[in-house]
């Protein structure tokens, strides 16, 4: 393709009949070859891109099959272990999982930098001393879910319920323990844009989850269920420990680079300044959806309202495994770049994420406006459900539009090692603005449900708007300075891909086709 692009402009300025003049040639050729560099980095970019994004999505789409089928087999087990255990799960992901995955995320901008400037000993300490964060964090966690059965009662829960679900957390402690290994194990390696082997494990972890959880339900009922989660998770611990060792061990492996146990009072302080935004901000986005859940349960016909918002927020589930994607994928190739002190691909990466989320938005968005018409009839037969269904997933699909992009925003700041950026933004976006304007027109003009998603357009819009605002007035040479201080990169790394004094976030292949 390049030779017949390069043989059609030799004719054209071979022509005799061109309407080009010979002094007009040059600056056509310095045009066709800068338009054409940048279409090779951008395809570039979009196929590294595609081989981190593509796995990853597989892997949440498992990951929410399997909370799919744990609901299932609760259901087997009668109205009340449902209900309990459905309940139990909401507690486990608001207050244990969601914390340990934002605890997690800090060792994306600091792997992604340390592996893009190649200091292979600073991945290892990173690893251990997310591993050590996660099981201190677990202790707090582990307690409140030993009492959780007082605090659901004094918050006004029926006791038989509760009851049930301190039995389920009871039974999914464990899993607080292998979430310590699983999560950095996975940071570990998507940092690395090695995502196959965590998409083939967590596949392999849902198709034993079936066979563990129809097992332990008939031997142990609701204790079985709790147990089989675990279980999976387990098995997929172990497998990517498996890989990981045999990479590090292998020939030109890293294992003996070292680092491992070489933590320093610096590199904690790292890591927990970083740890701490990148929990709120994932806390916060968490914790925002389960309000609405309460809070749609005072609007007049609250059953229907749960029911309707459930069956929406399901299909949310579905293109949240492709929002989350993105942005780890925007996260780990700006981090890579900026860690290889290579400002204007970082530049590049970021705007080609951008572009990608809000192309994805109206993807999204179109898609779930489509199955307005079906959705509803997978999980219910109630007509006046379905038709609000349909009235809702119409409005939830604008919310899609800017979720999309936001998702990658976040990425973005994250990558750049700033998830306090995020943390304002949800702040601001969701709790200042979304759940008020959501309360007032849903109690206040009565606008019910449609309200209440109405005020999460509002909330999602402004988010965003914040996070382009603070992603347009990066420095991206300064953050490139910034990561080559964070990772302590040598002296000896190549600088040959800037040539300007200043490192100009012009990659050096665009800039020296217009000279």
């Amino acid at each position: 393709m390049e030779a017949k692009l390069e043989e059609n402009r030799v004719e054209e300025t071979n022509d005799p009949n061109s309407s080009s003049s010979s002094s007009s040639s040059p600056i056509q050729s310095r045009k066709w070859t800068q338009n054409y560099s940048l279409k090779n980095l951008i395809l570039e970019e979009l196929k590294l891109q595609r081989g981190i994004i593509l796995p990853l999505i597989v892997l949440y789409i498992t990951w929410f099959a399997r909370i799919t089928i744990t609901t299932a087999f609760l259901g087997r087990l009668g109205e009340l272990s449902l209900a309990g255990g459905t309940l139990a799960v909401t507690i486990a992901n608001v207050t244990g999982f969601s914390v340990l995955n934002g605890l997690s995320a800090a060792m994306e901008p600091i792997c992604g930098q340390a592996f893009g400037a190649k200091n292979i000993k600073l991945l290892h300490k990173t690893l251990v001393m997310a591993i050590i964060l996660l099981l201190i964090s677990a202790l707090p966690i582990a307690f409140l879910w030993l009492n959780v059965d007082k605090i659901l009662i004094q918050l006004g829960q029926e006791q038989d319920i509760s009851m049930v679900a301190k039995k389920y957390l009871l039974y999914l402690l464990p899993d607080l323990l292998i979430y310590a290994f699983l999560c950095p194990l996975k940071a570990y390696l998507s940092s690395q844009s090695i995502t196959v082997p965590i998409m083939l494990t967590s596949g392999i972890g849902l198709v034993l989850h079936v066979p563990f959880n129809f097992l332990l339900s008939r031997a142990k009922g609701l204790e079985g269920v709790a147990m089989a989660v675990w279980m999976s998770d387990l098995v997929i611990v172990i497998l990517l420990a498996l890989y990981v060792s045999i990479a590090e061990f292998r020939n030109k492996g890293n294992w003996k680079e070292g680092g491992w146990w070489e933590q320093s009072l610096p590199d904690w302080v790292k890591l927990l300044k970083l740890s701490g935004p990148c929990c709120l901000t994932t806390c916060l986005e968490w914790w925002c959806y389960e309000i609405l859940f309460l809070l749609a349960g005072h609007l007049q016909n609250a059953k229907q309202s749960l029911g309707v918002l459930a069956i929406v927020i399901n299909f949310d589930y579905l293109l949240y495994s492709v929002m989350i994607s993105l942005s780890t994928c925007a996260s780990v190739r700006i981090s890579n770049e900026l860690g290889a002190n290579q400002a204007g691909r970082a530049f590049k990466s970021a705007y080609i994420s951008l572009g990608t989320g809000i192309i994805s938005g109206f993807i999204g968005a179109s898609i779930m406006v489509s199955a307005r018409g079906i959705w509803g009839h997978l999980f219910s037969h109630n007509r006046g459900l379905i038709t609000n269904v349909k009235k809702m997933l119409l409005i939830m699909a604008i919310v899609e539009v800017f979720n999309f992009p936001l998702s990658v925003c976040g990425g973005i700041v994250r990558g750049t090692a700033r998830p306090q950026l995020g943390m304002y933004a949800n702040l601001t976006g969701f709790y200042l603005l979304a759940l008020p304007v959501g309360v007032i027109l849903a109690f206040k003009l009565h606008l019910g449900l449609a309200g209440m998603l109405i005020g999460f357009v509002v909330g999602s819009m402004s988010c965003l708007i914040l996070l382009l605002v603070f992603i347009m007035r990066i420095d991206w040479d300064e953050e490139a300075s910034k990561a080559r201080i964070r990772t302590s990169m040598p002296e000896e790394v190549d600088h040959n891909d800037y040539k300007d004094e200043k490192n100009s976030v012009v990659p050096n292949d665009i800039k020296t086709s217009s000279l």
